[in-house]
């Protein structure tokens, strides 16, 4: 089922299955490639999944460049790095060949390539001036579902504030899902990117916007995550449960495509920004006070995720904490070093994001604080 659900509702054609890598360069070729650029990062190149595609690429006759220079939450200079690479080379399609920071920093360099400018040009929806290249996507990782989404999140080198560049042009053509690319993750890696994405479906489930499809595709991304969670961190070699978990993460990223996200992804950012906590863990740690705070107004919906309807949202957060504990991850913002005094500041900024005005609850800086200080 969840496969049928991505090939009927997806513009993105999903090849799935363990050594489906190997086909990148017949997809290369078949929408259109000759001159290909291969977006990626330095740890997925050392695990050797950035040479298994370049090689699929250069095997059936495509010229294939890389740049490789991409790191955790992609940033303006990352997209000009690569831009200067692309206008040396001139390829005619890109490959985001890792995890969701490879895949956006292709997006953002495809956004400027194409139409011209600055990437800050087209933060917001719809701003893409021109066609833009084909795309395919490669994700290392079971997290943020950018394979499926049009969004590409780009942060100001200078400021680190996340710019959300949307444009149904921004969408990848095609994305393979090979599960033997996220076996060599270090756990903390897939925890942190499996909460990532068990957060899409807890936000996309229940935000302003959500509409029945986003809820189905919520619903069962939800199912293929929460019963996958624990199978990858006790079991990295399980394969079954490392497909089901890229299947969910592409599901919810699809579903997010539909219906956006909320409060958590919010009060995240600001500690990503301020503190460099990996966004997953930012997101695991403020996810259960977000929850319990929602459950206001949609306690039902949270109990239906959860399995018990009578526990409704106190069910889930508490399901959701389990998961924190179990990863690994820092349990309270103090773990992190987080300092009291910057919570105003960052309340301020969470309320500002872009994500806030989806969430099912109003929120405020002063929510924000509840929610922070809840879990320091």
């Amino acid at each position: 089922m969840s496969l049928e659900l991505l090939d009927k509702h997806s513009p993105t054609r999903i090849s799935s299955g363990p050594g489906s890598l190997l086909q990148l360069g017949e997809l290369a070729v078949e929408y259109g490639g000759s001159r290909v650029l291969v977006v990626s990062d330095s740890g997925v190149v050392s695990a050797g999944h950035t040479q298994l595609g370049m090689n699929s690429i250069s095997a059936v006759g495509l010229a294939v460049e890389l740049y490789d220079g991409v790191e955790e939450n992609p940033t303006t200079a990352h997209v000009r790095q690569g831009l200067e690479i692309a206008r040396q080379f001139e390829p005619d399609l890109l490959v985001g060949l890792g995890g969701g920071s490879a895949m956006d920093c292709a997006k953002g360099i495809n956004f400027v390539y194409s139409c011209g400018g600055e990437i800050s040009d087209y933060r917001g929806v719809g701003k893409a001036t021109a066609g833009m290249l084909p795309m395919i996507a490669v994700p290392t990782t079971s997290g943020t579902g950018s394979e499926t989404q049009s969004f590409a999140l780009i942060s100001d080198k200078d400021t680190h504030q996340k710019m959300a560049c949307g444009d149904k042009r921004a969408i990848f053509k095609a994305a393979i899902l090979d599960p033997l690319t996220t076996i060599t993750q270090p756990r903390q890696v897939t925890a942190a990117t499996g909460i990532d994405a068990v957060s899409h479906a807890v936000e996309s489930y229940v935000t302003r916007k959500r509409t029945e499809l986003s809820m189905e595709l919520s619903l069962e991304a939800w199912h293929l995550l929460s019963g996958s969670f624990e199978a990858v961190l006790e079991n990295p070699d399980d394969i079954e449960a490392r497909a089901a978990m890229q299947l969910g993460a592409s599901l919810a990223g699809l579903a997010i495509e539909n219906s956006m996200l909320g409060a958590a992804h919010s009060a995240a950012n600001p500690l990503t920004a301020h503190y460099g906590i990996v966004h997953g863990a930012a997101v695991a740690l403020v996810l259960p006070a977000v929850v319990r705070f929602n459950s206001r107004v949609c306690g039902d919906d949270y109990g239906r995720l959860a399995g018990d309807d009578e526990g409704g949202g106190e069910a889930l957060a508490v399901r959701l904490e389990e998961f924190r504990k179990l990863s690994g991850l820092p349990q309270r913002l103090s773990d992190c070093k987080v300092k009291q005094e910057d919570i105003a500041l960052m309340s301020s900024e969470a309320a500002c994001q872009w994500t806030a005005q989806f969430n099912p609850e109003d929120t405020t800086p002063g929510v924000f604080s509840e929610i922070y200080r809840d879990v320091f």
